[in-house]
């Protein structure tokens, strides 16, 4: 390594460019252990629209909370599908119903658990957290409960919600081989 005196400062001139071009192929990768998951806070309206901007593509939006043990059991399988599709033919979201409308409990305090959760899913895809408090949100979305899987056809119309509402025992729930057979439908429509 060479050195250099330049104004009262030794500067190794090798260790120089190798912290140079360290910090530059630093800038080309995301840091390692760097998650790719987000969590946006939106409203039903809100996802709806983010929905619609997906149109000639199905979409997949799963509908859960960190309080459903059924929905956290199922929701490794929207992943899954994410990693089957990639985005090309079908885009996977996920909409967090953990507000409750407690105003000292903000959607902004259960981002963390909400993204904790993702995180450890590997849930690489758009996520959102309902800004509408639970009770107004299934008003909004006319569902009585969660777990609820929403499918959407390439020309933007919901083709089906699977939810429990008719479900008589654990049986009869719904889980996303259900919903991945009409995927597999819709994707093949084009």
């Amino acid at each position: 390594m060479k050195t250099s005196w330049i104004g009262g400062i030794v500067v190794c001139l090798g260790c120089a460019w190798l912290a140079l071009a360290g910090s530059l192929a630093a800038e080309d990768k995301p840091a390692a252990g760097k998650s790719k998951v987000a969590v946006k806070i939106a409203s039903w309206e809100e996802t709806l629209k983010l929905v619609a901007a997906h149109k000639g593509k199905v979409v997949v939006l799963d509908a859960w909370s960190t309080s459903c043990e059924p929905c956290k059991k199922e929701f490794p399988h929207l992943v899954e599908m994410h990693r089957k599709y990639g985005g090309k033919d079908v885009v996977c979201m996920s909409l967090a119903c953990d507000y409750a409308g407690i105003k000292s409990k903000p959607p902004e305090f259960y981002r963390e658990r909400v993204e904790k959760f993702l995180v450890k899913q590997e849930a690489e895809f758009q996520n959102l957290l309902s800004s509408d408090a639970s009770d107004e949100l299934f008003e909004k979305m006319q569902l009585s409960s969660i777990p609820a899987v929403y499918v959407f056809g390439r020309d933007g119309k919901l083709a089906k919600r699977f939810d429990n509402e008719q479900a008589q025992s654990e049986a009869d729930n719904f889980t996303y081989q259900d919903v991945a057979k009409l995927v597999t439908e819709l994707v093949a429509k084009k």
